[in-house]
């Protein structure tokens, strides 16, 4: 009779042997809001989760799209308010006290720790000398009971090499810009390994640049295909003008920006979805913002005229027109479509399996056919 492998006792002995090994799989249990429903949805297929923890998510976008907004604001106040220590690694020497405490954001130092960076090899050495002492201090804690920690590089665009520091210091500015990319793809896929397992999350700014080629019109993200290979979830986001008063009006003024995000890769949902997102410059970006533009589109809104209508069996029909449509009209319609996707979900999933099979049992006919 053959003995039965030891399992457990081989998962120690291996643990043991290879150090800041993860052990099981990394299923993803807490996720901090972006601070917008349609931009949560298209991320991770859930209008509450936004960002999770152990993972590396990007933000990537032209200056003023909102990058800094929704990371060092919206997803730095959401944190705090569920328990997560948020630390902040500025490179830009751009945020400013007043206009974080504006957004929501507590600044009080037991609940945000904000360190100015400049070189690629400080945010390296920072965060590994954190995880260091983070997984020695909560080795034998829980998974539940380890302090949470958000990480937000604001931005990678900004950070030095060596070199580019060298070369300034003698006025020789020839670039260095085969050894960044090469360095960001380094701390990205470094910092993915370190928190592993543990509810610590990175959350990384970063610059784009238009595209040269007329068949890929995408801006580009600065730091290579191995930067974006080694995130959970990159968005790209461009900087478009709004031009409407509160009640929605077209105006001539520019009111604030409309941040057109499209995500371009997510482990969770399905990607290259896009939403635009209004930003008003007096009350700042609304919740909601975009979620009728993503009903729409998904086919749960309908236009009906001039008008756009939602209906759903034993309710009262909602018939609005665009600029009419409120938070709480939107709020019915967001509970009924994640029960819908859901539904829809199930049924799609029970179909191929039903197809899955009845392909199997045709084959294995077919084979017994065949042998006599």
């Amino acid at each position: 009779m053959t003995r039965p492998f030891d399992v457990s006792k081989f998962r120690k002995s291996i643990t043991k042997a290879v150090p800041g090994m993860a052990v099981g799989f990394s299923d993803t249990v807490d996720w901090i809001s972006t601070g917008n429903y349609a931009l949560n949805f298209l991320i991770s297929g859930d209008f509450h989760k936004g960002v999770p923890l152990g993972r590396v998510t990007c933000l990537a976008g032209e200056s003023g799209s909102g990058k800094s907004y929704i990371a060092s604001g919206n997803l730095v106040r959401h944190a705090q308010q569920q328990g997560i220590l948020p630390i902040i690694l500025d490179s830009e020497n751009a945020l400013d006290s007043d206009w974080l405490s504006a957004l929501g954001v507590d600044i009080s130092e037991d609940k945000l720790m904000r360190f100015g960076v400049s070189m690629v090899d400080e945010v390296a050495k920072f965060i590994s000398e954190f995880m260091k002492g983070y997984k020695e201090q909560f080795a034998d804690e829980p998974y539940e009971e380890r302090q949470k920690i958000l990480f937000v590089v604001d931005s990678l665009g900004m950070l030095l090499t060596p070199t580019d520091k060298d070369q300034f210091e003698k006025g020789d500015m020839k670039g260095d810009m085969g050894r960044k990319p090469k360095a960001l793809t380094s701390l990205v896929r470094n910092s993915v390994n370190l928190i592993a397992g543990n509810p610590v999350g990175i959350v990384a700014c970063n610059h784009t640049y238009a595209s040269q080629d007329m068949f890929d019109p995408d801006d580009k993200i600065s730091g290579g295909q191995g930067f974006i290979y080694a995130s959970s979830i990159v968005v790209a986001m461009r900087k478009l003008k709004l031009k409407e008063d509160e009640a929605g009006n077209k105006i001539t003024d520019v009111r604030g920006i409309r941040a057109a995000c499209k995500v371009m890769k997510t482990r969770f949902a399905k990607p290259f979805e896009s939403v635009q997102i209004k930003i008003p410059y007096d009350t700042g970006m609304n919740p909601y913002s975009g979620l009728l533009d993503l009903f729409e589109k998904a086919g749960a809104v309908v236009k009906d005229g001039n008008k756009l209508s939602y209906s759903k069996p034993g309710k009262e029909p909602i018939k609005e027109f665009r600029k009419n449509w409120t938070d709480e009209k939107l709020e019915i319609i967001m509970k009924d479509f994640s029960s819908w996707t859901d539904k829809s979900e199930s049924e799609e999933l029970n179909n191929s399996v039903s197809t899955l099979t009845e392909d199997t049992n045709e084959n294995d006919r077919r084979g017994n056919s065949s042998d006599t």
